[in-house]
This record gives C-alpha cells, structure tokens and sequence, in this order.
C-alpha cells in the first residue's frame, strides 16, 4: 500500500508546524523521518495515521483518500506506535498484544487471534513475560510490547513515532532488523528517529524535516554532511564504509 501526501499543511493554534509537504512512500519502504525537535515528525505521522486532520491538502492510501477510510478498516491497514504512552490498565502482556486484534474480533478472540498474539510475542523476545502486568515491566519491555501490539493488527502500514527511545542498543538493533524485515514482507514502515546513523544504516528512503517543511528526500545519498549539517546547525564528517554511511559530529569546529 503507497502513501501520497500532496500539499500537507496543519497549524496549531495558527501557529504553522507542517508547511506544504509532498512525499510519495512505495510499499515496502523503510523510511525515517529526521530532523530536530519540533520539526513536525511527529506531526506529520499523526496527519498520516488520521489522528490529525490535515488543514490543507490531503493524504492518500493506493490513490484513496485517508478520510474515505472508516476506523475499522483504516486499523485493519494501518497501525501507529506513539513516542510514549498513559500508563496502562492493568492486565497480561499477552492480553495487552491481544488488543491489537480488536479490528479482527467480533464476539471473541478465535484461534488464530490467540496464535498471531502467541508468535508476535515470541518474535519479540517477549514471551517470557506474557503472563505479566505490562505496567510492572521496565520502561524498554513496554515500548517492545506497543510494538507488538501494533504487529497484531498485521498492517499494510506501520508508524512508528522513536520507538526505540527507550530500548538499549541490543534491543534497538533488534527492533529494527524485525521492522526491515517486515519490508521484506510487502509492509511499509514509516519511522520518526533521533538517532541519524541508524536511520542511515537501516532505512532505504529518508524524509528530512526542519521547521515544519520537507528539507530534503530520497535514498541514502542525501545523507551529506551539507545536508546534516544545514538540519541539525552542526559541523559534522561523513565516513563511507562497507556500503553505509556514518554521521560523526566534528569537535574541532561548530557552527
């Protein structure tokens, strides 16, 4: 399923947070939006996922406008990760992942909700805990099983707002080989990260965002130390090795 935004805009209280943004996300793509703070990544993913009604422009899913799509549908399509999240009622991890069925469950859970919870678990090293209060986990093992619950729903789609901020490097690393590995599957991942050289190493489409625009997009290739630089305000090297760049700021010169 592509992803088209055509001429996005949206302000809060008047205030201008997305300006004009144009983008097209082939399925299958693993792509991150960067930038700094309060550029609009996390504005931009709540736009796409419907959870912000754009104010100008329109966003569209295989040709279709994202507002011809009812709830129930759009969640059996489409699922979103937030950067953080309320504490939780209390319940069972496996009970917390379950939920992400609800798009499928008429009367009650089936077999097949039980084993795709059962092996979402599993694949996410979290079925060890399945049987625990989620709100006893640490804050990592949380954020692990909101993805999890979000693979249940089995999108077309996956947004992701940093949900790897919490997650050591072992557990960052794993999340996002399990989210390339999606790619490989035909789901489209679409990812706000802080971290630039893993956004660099792992996705194959990058959307720079700054002050609320569209700073610059493509592959790999856009990932210059011109372009790091002018985004972030700061002096930085490039390195090229193995096929994949890396960011190193420059200590001997700032901006």
């Amino acid at each position: 399923m592509n992803i088209e935004l055509r001429n996005i805009e949206f302000a809060y209280d008047k205030t201008p947070v997305l300006q004009n943004i144009n983008g097209r996300i082939e399925p299958g793509q693993f792509v991150a939006l960067v930038g700094p703070n309060g550029s609009g990544k996390s504005t931009l993913i709540k736009c796409i996922n419907g959870i912000l009604r754009v104010q100008k422009g329109e966003v569209l899913l295989d040709g279709n406008n994202l507002e011809t799509y009812g709830s129930n549908r759009l969640s059996q399509k489409m699922a979103y990760v937030p950067q953080t999240e309320q504490k939780a009622v209390p319940m069972s991890v496996f009970d917390a992942v379950l939920i992400g069925r609800k798009p499928y469950i008429r009367f009650k859970p089936a077999k097949r909700d039980m084993e795709i919870t059962a092996d979402i678990l599993e694949r996410l090293n979290l079925a060890s805990v399945a049987m625990r209060d989620v709100n006893k986990l640490s804050g990592g093992q949380q954020q692990r099983v909101f993805i999890a619950r979000a693979l249940a729903q089995e999108p077309e789609i996956l947004l992701l707002d940093e949900p790897t901020a919490n997650l050591d490097l072992k557990y960052q690393v794993d999340v996002l080989k399990l989210l390339g590995s999606l790619t490989r599957q035909g789901i489209t991942v679409v990812m706000a990260m802080h971290d630039i050289n893993l956004a660099a190493m792992y996705s194959r489409q990058v959307m720079m965002m700054k002050e609320g625009q569209l700073f610059a997009s493509g592959g790999k290739e856009i990932f210059t130390a011109e372009n790091v630089e002018k985004l972030y305000d700061v002096h930085v090297e490039t390195i090229h090795k193995n096929g994949t760049v890396y960011i190193v700021p420059d200590r001997i010169h700032s901006i």
